[in-house]
């Protein structure tokens, strides 16, 4: 199955509401998934589900990626430049994810 990521609102537990994931928590790949970098942004596999996502926008790249550095999501927004008048929009981007599995709380 293909997905695209769609700054959509997500509805799992560790998402708050329509706002995307819980910024102050910290996050991670999931240790199934692998994220390949390419000319539009990445793709992301994950090995236990078989799903696959898109990521066409390379700053949602390189927050993903800065996840795990940081203690929480709104830190690794704000070391990638993405203030808090722009965070909610990667919020729900990140929520797709975490809904998807692709990320999870560190």
């Amino acid at each position: 199955m293909r997905r695209v990521l769609i700054m959509s609102a997500p509805a799992s537990a560790s998402v708050a509401g329509n706002a995307g994931i819980d910024l102050d928590v910290g996050w991670k790949l999931h240790p199934q998934v692998a994220l390949r970098p390419e000319p539009f942004g990445a793709l992301l596999y994950h090995f236990g589900t078989r799903k696959l996502s898109f990521l066409k926008n390379r700053t949602i790249v390189a927050v993903v990626e800065a996840l795990p550095s940081h203690a929480d999501a709104r830190s690794a927004l704000r070391a990638q430049g993405i203030g808090d008048n722009t965070a909610a929009q990667y919020a729900r981007a990140l929520g797709t994810l975490a809904e998807s599995h692709m990320i999870v709380p560190a």
